[in-house]
């Protein structure tokens, strides 16, 4: 790589995150015009306002503005993105206007994700110590799968302000460096358009969000990020090429799948929307939503270091047990951040907390300290009787 090569990326980045920094504006007062505006009707919903959605609209003109003017080539997956991506920000615009059902955004992430397949994007085979395993028959449900599992991973990740698009963007810089140390240059402006595309949005989203990116959005980055991974990683030559996609996207990934399954046990359709999601039960534990956002956003950018270290071309031998004491390393540190933040009173010790929300947090400090106090009386009382 030269430095022209470098400063034509940076050129690319810098263009997609202007670009949507700039369109969001004007896409925001579109929303007004249109109805596209989310309004809070349940306790699912984090927000308090009626807030304007369908800012996934700057996300795909910058990131398809971008990719055609610095791609060096014009294969099918950039097609594939742009095809693809456009029909799902159409699907998410009506969707944020008025909701659709369920099955038939389903229906529609798999003609899309069919669409992807036909242009030549599929996951043939995957290296398993060193050995090709190829799917034959069954790359193309599998390649489905990824795609749909993968976008709707996204879209259920939407769920406080900032956390979809920010993961989105910890994840392109992740797959970014990944692209790098491959020498895919193509897949490399890709996802690095990508990411500049979602750093640009961000400032808008952040909370308290003035515009959501709604499905239009989510739906898009979820397809994008599954095509560009097929394309880039599911066929790396390395011990376990599946290692790679997998830790970058274990986040969205882990939150999906146990939602489907909790659904399932509980009789409920795996499709139906909860308040039971990962960052709903950080919030339900105390967390602010801003700190709830950091802490999964610290979650995926570590477990996509984790990803990159893995990768044929770093530390050599050695890059398992790097990865391995990168991703132990990580887990210790979050378990006790998770300890130290859980309890409000050690979240204003910790110096993390937002200097407005101090007052509210006096006041949990007062009920903790209250529900404690009535915790040790009945425990006293349940001793006393026991003696008796």
């Amino acid at each position: 790589m030269t430095i022209t090569d470098i400063i034509y990326g940076v050129c690319a980045v810098m263009c997609a995150a202007m670009l949507s920094y700039a369109l969001t504006p004007p896409v925001r007062v579109l929303a007004f015009l249109i109805g596209a505006v989310d309004v809070p009707t349940d306790e699912r919903r984090m927000h308090t306002k009626p807030t304007p959605t369908i800012g996934g609209i700057a996300i795909f003109a910058s990131f398809a503005v971008a990719s055609l003017v610095f791609s060096k080539q014009y294969n099918k997956e950039l097609f594939a993105i742009l095809a693809g991506g456009m029909l799902l920000v159409m699907l998410g615009v009506v969707d944020d206007i008025k909701p659709l059902r369920a099955w038939i955004k389903f229906i529609a992430q798999i003609g899309v994700a069919g669409i992807a397949v036909a242009l030549g994007v599929k996951i043939d085979y995957i290296t398993v110590f060193g050995t090709h395993i190829d799917f034959g028959v069954f790359a193309i449900p599998i390649t489905i799968l990824w795609i749909v599992a993968l976008t709707n991973a996204i879209n259920l990740l939407d769920g406080l302000d900032g956390l979809a698009c920010g993961v989105s963007a910890i994840i392109s810089v992740s797959l970014l460096m990944v692209m790098l140390i491959q020498g895919d240059l193509a897949s490399a402006i890709l996802t690095g358009v990508l990411a500049g595309a979602c750093f640009g949005f961000l400032p808008y989203n952040t909370n308290p969000a003035r515009i959501f990116m709604g499905d239009t959005g989510a739906l898009f980055l979820g397809y994008t990020l599954s095509v560009i991974s097929v394309q880039g990683m599911f066929k790396m030559h390395t011990v376990l090429s599946f290692v790679v996609p997998l830790s970058l996207f274990a986040l969205p990934l882990l939150d999906t799948t146990s939602a489907f399954f909790r659904r399932l046990i509980h009789g409920e359709s795996p499709f139906a929307p909860d308040r039971k999601h990962l960052h709903h039960k950080l919030v339900d534990l105390g967390f602010t939503q801003k700190e709830a956002v950091r802490l999964l956003y610290a979650v995926c950018g570590m477990l996509g270091l984790v990803a990159v270290t893995f990768t044929e071309g770093m530390f050599n031998n050695m890059r398992v047990v790097k990865a391995l004491a990168v991703l132990i390393i990580a887990l210790a540190v979050f378990a006790l951040n998770f300890i130290v933040m859980k309890k409000a009173s050690t979240r204003i010790l910790s110096g993390l907390t937002d200097h407005g929300n101090e007052k509210e947090l006096q006041e949990k400090i007062a009920e903790e300290a209250a529900r404690e106090a009535a915790e040790k009386a009945a425990e006293k009382t349940e001793k006393e009787e026991s003696e008796k």
